[in-house]
């Protein structure tokens, strides 16, 4: 038996029960494994390079360090994170920056009409430091979160307002966060080798200024149950916030965040995995492990940013890997759903979906130069599912 098969055995059948992937009736057995796409095979690339299902076109919508079409504003170094949110008129695409403040940082976005195109651009966070990943709340602001040691996480107001620093949500490698209106509570993680995963209890729900914040913790395994333990020092200094409770489980490079459904999942890229925390009955799982897919070879790698759409499919973006955007269905299958070609030395940041479902953005980081000052925001348009 190879490592790949012995991994899965392991996991299969020491690794508790099959769990609801989604809000779907039936339940299925995670990790998930290879299957063909829902949108059927990749076409030849296009002439942005993108390699599409059949339906599916692609536009540019920004390049960084050149003006945004349609606008005044020259787009920033570096895109990462995004979401996307309605304004009445049509929808606002924001994007972190993961640079230094010195040479930007923060985050944009960018206002389009119902119909799609540009009507504005403009910046909504500056001063921060590598703004990498973070998070939409219910009440439409971005948490733009900073990627150092003792980063912090700011509030900021795509839709109008001034930004807002949130220290009560801990000071650490921040990546991203998810909000759980269920619960009232927001996710976090954290991008060390032994990063932590949080979940921050705001007094108040819609007010981030004060709360208190929680470890996971949970045994070594792949799967099994899990508590909540308070951190004494969100401030992280002179102890840092992962060293300061004894149990809490330790996730090799935390990086993207999603909620839906009772269920929040979350990625490590230092050893490629979908983790799913199956809020109802507070136990943990495996959505995906490259060492578990079988038969074939593991579709993603590189494992990096996290979205849903409302039809229930998880899209996870490669750092690196094959520059791929894959998809993840409830039933734990997945699939290849586009590919980047011609930008190996790249990765593929802040997917994020419109409010209808039928449009995709993302940004490759350092484009076709490698440099963090050629990124490109895409946008993919098609019949997703929804």
């Amino acid at each position: 038996m190879d490592r790949r098969n012995m991994l899965r055995a392991t996991v299969l059948g020491a690794g508790a029960v099959a769990l609801p992937f989604t809000a779907w009736s039936a339940a299925y057995a995670a990790p998930a494994q290879n299957a063909s796409g829902p949108y059927g095979p990749l076409q030849a690339a296009n002439s942005h390079g993108i390699a599409l299902p059949a339906g599916f076109t692609s536009q540019i919508v920004a390049r960084s360090g050149q003006v945004v079409t349609g606008t005044s504003y020259t787009w920033h170094s570096a895109p990462d994170g995004g979401a996307v949110y309605a304004n009445g008129t049509g929808w606002v695409y924001v994007s972190n920056s993961e640079t230094s403040s010195g040479s930007g940082g923060g985050a944009s976005r960018i206002l389009f009409n119902a119909s799609g195109a540009v009507v504005g651009a403009s910046r909504i966070l500056s001063g921060t430091n590598n703004n990498c990943a973070g998070g939409k709340t219910p009440w439409d602001t971005w948490l733009s979160c900073e990627e150092v040691d003792l980063g912090r996480v700011w509030e900021t107001y795509p839709l109008g307002g001034t930004a807002v620093v949130r220290p009560a949500m801990g000071r650490f490698k921040h990546e991203a966060a998810a909000a759980d209106p269920d619960r009232r509570v927001i996710y976090l993680t954290e991008d060390e080798t032994n990063g932590k995963f949080y979940r921050f209890i705001p007094n108040t729900w819609g007010d981030l200024s004060g709360g208190a914040l929680q470890v996971l913790v949970a045994g070594s395994a792949t799967s099994g149950s899990f508590s909540w333990a308070a951190v004494p020092d969100p401030d992280g200094s002179p102890t840092a916030t992962r060293s300061q409770v004894s149990g809490a489980k330790s996730f090799n490079g935390g990086e993207g965040c999603h909620y839906s459904n009772n269920t929040v999942w979350f990625t490590t890229k230092g050893d490629n995995r979908v983790w799913q925390l199956n809020l109802t009955n507070n136990t943990y799982e495996l959505a995906y492990d490259d060492n578990l897919v079988s038969p074939g070879s593991a579709p993603l790698t590189g494992v990096d940013n996290i979205t849903g759409s409302s039809f229930g499919d998880l899209y996870v973006a490669e750092d690196g890997g094959n520059m791929e955007i894959c998809v993840i269905t409830p039933d734990d299958k997945i699939s290849v759903f586009l590919r980047i070609t011609g930008q190996g030395s790249s990765e593929i940041c802040g997917p994020a979906f419109t409010p209808a479902g039928n449009r995709l953005y993302f940004s490759s980081q350092r484009g076709t130069s490698g440099s963090s000052s050629g990124g490109i925001t895409y946008c993919v348009t098609g019949p997703f599912r929804t």
